[in-house]
């Protein structure tokens, strides 16, 4: 695979993807660019900001794709992340949720706390980890095609997905969504429960 010599914008790349999003569709975030990103998008209920507990956003989207298999559901992560949450990785890989898309957004740094190099960009290969897990269908995007021909593999494939998608350093303005998490917690209960979710607290 020839690699493009500008990398794709990572904003734009999120954009891209949830341009096609449609309502079944759940996103969950992790802490970060990927929060961030995905509030540029467009602030929805069927969003769900993790702010923090870096390393559990994909263990979050297993329950959410679990609880609700009539519903697709799309985790965004950083590389930075996917590494501290390797272990749910083979998790997913083990239960196989027909449901559950994972988009790493990997500039190979972290970017929270410095831009040090991460260990995506010292020869680690997340893709290749999650194939190991058991995913059947992964892919590393370098380019906006392979992009185009991957959106609706992350929003209607058999799943488990996994897609990694290599993007630059350039910062984007911080857009920020709802942060009171009982609030957003609640918010996607009403959003996937009705009028249930307040009969249910």
């Amino acid at each position: 695979m020839t690699q493009q010599t500008k990398p794709l914008n990572r904003r734009l790349a999120v954009k891209r993807i949830l341009r096609d999003r449609q309502q079944h569709v759940l996103v969950v975030t992790s802490l970060g660019n990927p929060t961030f990103d995905v509030a540029a998008a467009g602030d929805t209920p069927q969003n769900f900001y993790l702010w923090g507990a870096m390393g559990g956003a994909v263990a979050l989207g297993l329950g959410l794709a679990l609880a609700q298999p009539q519903k697709r559901v799309v985790v965004f992560v950083g590389d930075g992340e996917m590494m501290m949450g390797l272990g749910s990785l083979a998790t997913v890989g083990v239960d196989k949720p027909s449901n559950l898309s994972i988009v790493v957004i990997d500039n190979e740094h972290y970017a929270e706390t410095g831009m040090q190099l991460a260990h995506a960009g010292r020869g680690v290969d997340i893709t290749a980890i999650a194939r190991a897990a058991g995913f059947d269908n992964t892919s590393t995007i370098h380019t906006q095609r392979e992009l185009e021909g991957f959106v609706d593999v992350v929003l209607k494939a058999q799943g488990p997905v996994l897609a990694t998608i290599k993007v630059g350093t350039d910062p984007e303005p911080t857009s920020l969504p709802p942060r009171d998490g009982p609030w957003l917690r609640s918010r996607l209960r009403e959003a996937l429960l009705g009028s249930q979710a307040h009969a249910s607290q």
